[in-house]
């Protein structure tokens, strides 16, 4: 069982960055990442991801990075630009893919307001 616990979420003014780390218990390397978001009202999505290649979703716009910098059981997301609309849970994913496993975190709240 791989434990993920993410870290950086907190209040920030439109415009603003920041950063989420994801943080697992073992080592990820091989995995493929990702982060999800949850909006209010609204089902989860997908926001960005590695997965051998990196991709991200439409509404990101080339404001958000995901990476894992070398770190064997980090990634990150680097959020600039931020816009009210990107309120939400933000989770952090972490696939395994033979034998086929999915681990999430417990998410933390990212609000963008003045």
């Amino acid at each position: 069982q791989v434990q993920l616990v993410e870290s950086g979420g907190g209040l920030v003014q439109p415009g603003g960055s920041l950063r989420l780390s994801c943080t697992a218990s073992t080592d990820i390397s091989t995995y493929g990442v990702a982060w999800y978001r949850r909006r209010p009202g609204n089902e989860r999505e997908l926001v960005a991801r590695i997965v051998g290649s990196t991709s991200y979703a439409q509404f990101v716009g080339g404001r958000f990075t995901i990476s894992r910098d070398n770190a064997p059981n980090s990634f990150y997301l680097q959020m600039n630009s931020l816009k009210p609309d990107d309120t939400a849970v933000y989770y952090c994913n972490a696939d395994l893919i033979t034998p086929y496993r999915r681990y999430w975190g417990q998410g933390t709240q990212v609000t963008v307001s003045s």
